[in-house]
């Protein structure tokens, strides 16, 4: 896979090339260029069904070159790099879109935010964190996320779970249960490693805390602190308890949601899109499945949420600007639009129209969870410089390979995420 370093990016000319022709004539005729990553079942239908409604309602196509959700994480930053960037992609917001802002790379949107009035449909915390960088705004989000612990209530009932786990001890004892019960208490398919760092995101998180955390995304907090080292044992005892289904690293989301589903494990630590899948395969929220929050660990640290923002952003040369920032207001005005994304996406809406009772009973609850935390944190991958995170990344899958070697993939993961943020 190629890297794409800060330096490269930043070295690279953005000065607005020469348009081809073809590339005109698809301004001149209405259209606008697309590239996303919402492929496979739970975007692609929904995501189409959406934009037919937008050229329906304003004449403007798309020409839209959907890319799959791991490839999409290198292919944008190589487009950027290279001038290629289509006039609107979706992308993540937080570290990752500050550092294609930071390479000039894409469009300021405040004066059509500002014309659509976008202030009174964005929630404003969403807002406040996802769409300013820089002290422009550059992304509309689509939805947005929870990570939470999903859980197969049948299972769950059967072991004499009646109220979720309150704290760690409260958690690790509900997992001791279910392996006397002959159940795999959690089941994690890392495969493609992001469904990995939910662990890390909220173990740290419930014990240095949100503002420790930030500090680490940022660079200025190391691996080998003391507070990642305490998160990272806790991580380890949990396999050393046999907590975890076998082979995480084979398996993806999906297979472990599938775990779930046929009451062979009974938790997954993942985000709202997993009800999405299950509800396409015909399992009833609710009933067949629900969530907890993770536990507390330590007394008085602020209690943070984790999940990602999803958002639409304009590259700064796009050849049809108008029909650009159209797509993006529309794309988040329209509360219909909005309401059939986020359920087929298994995702919250950013817009504050869509009535609540447009989601599902889990979704609602997911909602008001979010509402009540103290904090909202980007997943790690999204918290921290692109390639800061790759480090993150292969960190936590050499953790799932080998638990007993913690520590040194902590000194060797420190020295490569302060050369990462050196790039």
């Amino acid at each position: 896979m190629q890297k794409i370093t800060r330096r490269a990016m930043l070295g690279t000319s953005l000065a607005l090339p020469a348009l081809g022709v073809a590339r005109m004539a698809w301004a001149q005729a209405g259209e606008v260029t697309i590239s996303h990553y919402f492929t496979g079942d739970l975007g692609m239908n929904a995501f189409n069904a959406q934009v037919e409604k937008f050229t329906e309602a304003t004449g403007i196509t798309l020409r839209d070159s959907p890319v799959g959700h791991e490839d999409f994480k290198t292919d944008i930053l190589v487009r950027a790099a290279g001038n290629s960037l289509p006039d609107v992609f979706s992308y993540w917001a937080g570290a990752r879109v500050q550092f294609i802002a930071d390479a000039g790379a894409l469009h300021p949107i405040d004066d059509m935010w500002a014309a659509k009035g976008l202030d009174d449909v964005i929630a404003r915390p969403v807002a406040d964190s996802a769409t300013i960088y820089n002290g422009q705004r550059y992304l509309v989000p689509m939805n947005y996320h929870y990570a939470g612990m999903f859980y197969n209530t049948k299972v769950m009932a059967d072991i004499g779970m009646t109220e979720p786990p309150a704290t760690w001890d409260d958690f690790l004892n509900l997992c001791e249960a279910l392996k006397a019960a002959g159940i795999t208490p959690v089941a994690l398919g890392s495969r493609d490693r992001w469904p990995a760092q939910f662990w890390f995101d909220y173990l740290l998180l419930r014990t240095a805390g949100p503002d420790y955390r930030a500090r680490l995304m940022a660079g200025d907090a190391r691996y080998d602190d003391a507070e990642v080292a305490a998160a990272m044992a806790m991580w380890k005892d949990m396999f050393d308890r046999d907590l975890f289904a076998a082979n995480a690293n084979a398996d993806d989301w999906t297979d472990a949601a599938d775990k779930l589903a046929r009451g062979e494990a009974a938790m997954t630590l993942m985000g709202t899109w997993i009800t999405g899948y299950w509800n396409g395969n015909g399992l009833t929220p609710g009933e067949d499945y629900d969530f907890f929050e993770f536990p507390q660990i330590t007394e008085g640290i602020p209690n943070a949420a984790v999940g990602p923002v999803d958002g639409l952003v304009i590259a700064h040369n796009a050849a049809n600007m108008e029909g650009a920032e159209e797509f993006l207001a529309f794309m988040v005005s329209d509360a219909g639009v909005q309401a059939a994304w986020a359920d087929a996406q298994g995702a919250l809406s950013a817009n504050v129209n869509v009535d609540p009772a447009a989601y599902n009973v889990v979704m609602q609850k997911a909602a008001a969870t979010v509402a009540a935390a103290e904090a909202f944190a980007f997943n790690h991958d999204l918290a921290t410089p692109p390639p800061v995170a790759e480090v993150g990344l292969s960190m936590f899958a050499r953790f799932i390979d080998d638990p007993s070697q913690t520590g040194a993939i902590l000194a060797q993961v420190a020295g490569d995420a302060a050369a990462a943020f050196d790039e």
